[in-house]
């Protein structure tokens, strides 16, 4: 028999249901507290650092091998997808969001060593945040920071602003060009939905250049033009929307993924809602699978030239938590950016009602921005399933 005792330092319950910058009494405060989460990933891992409204943004990068060809052009391409200021259908922050590498690489290839990369904040305006740093904005992470840690950065959203994603962005831009030389695996994503407006977009036909086309990273001309039309309505009424981004990782190796904790669906949900505004995440057929049967959903299994294949892809790429070989396809849904130029109840941080008008640059939809913050996380779970993979292909057959 095997006992486990668990030990948990006593809190009393005045110091679990203080209300933010109403100090306890004396030695109220626990010894200590947790720190923000802000390292990912297992054999491929990154943490993430910065504030909005800070000096910059940056990460480190630990696990990546050596001798991998890297430059700051190759992490540039995706952070120039991701920076504000690149259409008229995001934020106006004008950020150039040029990456720096500090370590990790030499002569053009990496050492094995830890990658850190930085980017430096050059536009943040912080005075136009002056007018809610003492009160919580709507749908917000402010109470819930101010709850957890008693002081936050109000500027910008501080740690969670969405411009912490640079970071993981950065990061996927080393896994993606890892994947694409060590294992041929593509990762492209997409935005499928933006409020009522769907797009027809055929997941095994679509390309970069396509998503590339329109402005809103929709493959769909036709709906590329109404979601584009929806956000310009949208901004004008001081109100956002939200949508789906949906994203396929193509010519991923039959076993990547580690059950059962570690599945790879798993690890890919766990990256995609921690990204700022994520609202929900499935794959394959989804929340779709309810109403079908079993014998409708199974994916029925025929010989192919190198082994078993499926006949479709409703599993979406995964079972058992591990890869099968096919596409591995899922979707992201995003909650409108709660940033209105509306007026709002909220109350401020002394607990009193008032009303807010929010002003500064905004995101009317994320959704655009988001594809590649999407990918980015994708392409980190996938890079570290594959080095993890790598563990476990030792012994022959």
């Amino acid at each position: 028999m095997v006992v486990i005792l668990l030990a948990v330092s006593p809190m009393s319950r005045y110091s679990l249901t203080r209300r933010p910058n109403r100090p306890g009494p004396p030695g109220d405060a626990p010894l200590c507290s947790n720190p923000v989460g802000s390292t990912f990933g297992s054999l491929f891992r990154l943490s993430t650092w910065g504030e909005s409204h800070g000096a910059g943004i940056g990460v480190v990068v630990d696990g990546c091998p050596p001798r991998l060809v890297l430059s700051e052009e190759d992490l540039q391409a995706d952070l120039d997808r991701r920076r504000p200021g690149q259409s008229r259908l995001t934020t106006q922050r004008n950020e150039a969001d040029r990456v720096e590498i500090l370590s990790g690489v030499f002569e053009g290839r990496t050492t094995g060593a830890p990658i850190a990369l930085l980017v430096r904040n050059d536009d943040a305006r912080s005075g136009a945040y002056d007018h809610l740093k003492d009160l919580y904005r709507p749908s917000h992470a402010d109470f819930t920071y101010d709850a957890k840690y008693g002081h936050r950065d109000w500027r910008g959203g501080g740690r969670s602003s969405a411009r912490e994603t640079i970071g993981r962005v950065a990061a996927g831009a080393i896994a993606r060009r890892l994947l694409a030389d060590c294992a041929g695996i593509e990762v492209l994503g997409w935005v499928s939905r933006i409020h009522d407006v769907v797009a027809d977009v055929d997941t095994g036909a679509v390309t970069r250049s396509k998503v590339e086309a329109d402005a809103t990273r929709c493959p769909d001309p036709v709906a590329a033009t109404a979601m584009a039309e929806a956000i310009g309505a949208a901004r004008s009424d001081g109100d956002s929307l939200g949508g789906i981004v949906t994203c396929v990782a193509r010519n991923v190796p039959v076993g990547l993924g580690a059950p059962v904790f570690d599945r790879l669906e798993a690890d890919l949900a766990k990256g995609m809602l921690s990204l700022p505004a994520a609202k929900g995440f499935d794959v394959g057929s989804g929340f779709d699978a309810v109403s079908m049967t079993g014998r409708q959903h199974n994916d029925a299994f025929m010989p192919g030239p190198d082994g078993p294949v499926t006949a479709t892809n409703r599993s979406g790429g995964v079972q058992g938590g591990i890869s099968t070989g096919d596409d591995v396809v899922f979707r992201v849904a995003f909650k409108p950016t709660a940033t209105i130029a509306s007026a709002q109840d909220t109350v401020t941080v002394d607990n009193v009602a008032t009303s807010l008008e929010a002003r500064g640059r905004h995101d009317p939809c994320v959704l655009p921005r988001a594809v590649p913050m999407v990918e980015a996380m994708a392409l980190v779970v996938l890079a570290d399933h594959w080095l993890r993979q790598r563990a476990v292909d030792v012994l022959p057959n």
